[in-house]
């Protein structure tokens, strides 16, 4: 079995993927503390520490890992600061654009093999400072270069070309300590797209603001629904017989009353398109409408399609394709491709997005690497480090 080191781990997307495809994770890197508590209780024979990954030191990593060093570093870096995602933290210029500085140093001390980062695509044009033409991944590419990483490959993924059922891309640089390693990524392994409908199959529908939550499964299945329940394809143990975290949101009713407005492909935004002047005074006096739109809010999601983008905003971004609700924890955790045997039971159920130390459930879904996607990455890393097993780094 190949090892692993998790930097900004998360909840353990990335983990989950590749112990699928059959690395183990020695040490696991995380900042926040619910973030922690999900991944520990799902991947128990990882060593995870909780820090600001700037913190962490050859002591405490080194006792954990094998000694001729670790097969692969993996380093998802927080991407607020590159993201184009209708936010203005683009515009910020600070020290989080840098962290990738960190995967390097593990990468260094650990003596790994590989090296892989991932992050939004938007940071291939996002500059050093404002006025500045000299680019982030410039900067990455050339201290990569000068650690001996400077073998390496760069390549967007869309998520959905990998049985995830949502439109996510992702920017890759794979990096290897030996120049000679003949490097390529993960070849797209679905021609037809997993849609949202395939997403839910299974799970029950569940009643805005009751409080039962949907624990038996439907009798509908999908090729994607099997799969999100097969603890033997995930190397995960026990079987899976009920549905977790299934909990039904609560709702104003005027909210409810929106949602019902809404049809397949819409959101907030068609609603302010449609109803206007005398009409639309109307809905936001009766608070059906708010006073302002939001592009990325209330989205019906279409069934016969993958979902856009998960993020860590997604309790407020999505509504179900067919229900006046919005999503549950496990509906987003499967967009996302994360087992159903996969416990989060780390931090609160929601969390006001000013606490940046807590994430609830919805904001470490949406902020995870969908396993499945990590799960190609895996077999491909498998891939090159058989085919190199006898050259010395």
């Amino acid at each position: 079995m190949y090892s692993h080191i998790d930097c900004f781990a998360g909840p353990g997307g990335i983990c989950t993927g590749m112990h699928a495809a059959g690395f183990e994770t020695k040490v696991a890197i995380e900042y926040v503390k619910s973030c922690v508590e999900t991944y520990s209780a799902n991947h128990p024979e990882a060593h995870v520490i909780h820090s600001d990954i700037r913190q962490v030191t050859a002591e405490q990593i080194l006792p954990y890992i094998p000694e001729g060093g670790v097969d692969i570093v993996t380093s998802g870096m927080p991407c607020e600061t590159f993201s184009t995602a209708g936010n203005t933290s683009r515009s910020f210029y600070d020290d989080r654009q840098f962290l990738f500085r960190e995967g390097i140093r593990i990468a260094k001390i650990t003596n790994a093999k590989l090296l892989l980062f991932e992050n939004v695509p938007a940071i291939t044009t996002k500059t050093v400072e404002k006025h500045s033409k000299e680019l982030i991944v410039d900067v990455m590419k050339k201290e990569l270069a000068e650690a001996d990483y400077g073998n390496f490959i760069e390549v967007v993924l869309s998520a959905t070309q990998f049985g995830v059922p949502q439109r996510r891309k992702r920017f890759f640089i794979l990096a290897s300590k030996d120049p000679n390693w003949k490097l390529s990524a993960p070849v797209p392994t679905c021609d037809k797209e997993v849609t949202v409908e395939d997403a839910f199959a299974g799970l029950p529908n569940v009643i805005p603001n009751s409080e039962k939550e949907g624990t038996s499964y439907t009798g509908k299945e999908s090729e994607f629904s099997k799969l999100m329940k097969d603890n033997a394809f995930w190397k995960r143990d026990g079987s899976v017989n009920s549905i977790s975290y299934h909990k039904p949101m609560k709702h104003r009713a005027c909210t409810l009353k929106r949602f019902a407005l809404l049809n397949q492909g819409e959101s907030l935004k068609e609603l302010f398109e449609r109803y206007t002047g005398e009409e639309r005074e109307a809905l936001q006096a009766e608070r059906i409408l708010p006073k302002k739109m939001f592009i990325k809010r209330n989205y019906r999601l279409i069934s016969g399609e993958p979902s856009p983008t998960v993020t860590s905003h997604c309790l407020d971004e999505f509504v179900h394709p067919i229900y006046n609700r919005a999503l549950t924890v496990r509906e987003c955790a499967r967009l996302q491709s994360f087992p159903d045997s996969y416990d989060f039971c780390g931090g609160p159920y929601l969390v006001p997005h000013i606490d940046r130390t807590t994430q609830d459930k919805y904001e470490q879904i949406g902020d995870a690497v969908p396993p499945l996607l990590a799960y190609a990455w895996g077999k491909k890393i498998s891939e090159i480090l058989e085919e190199n097993k006898d050259a010395n780094c």
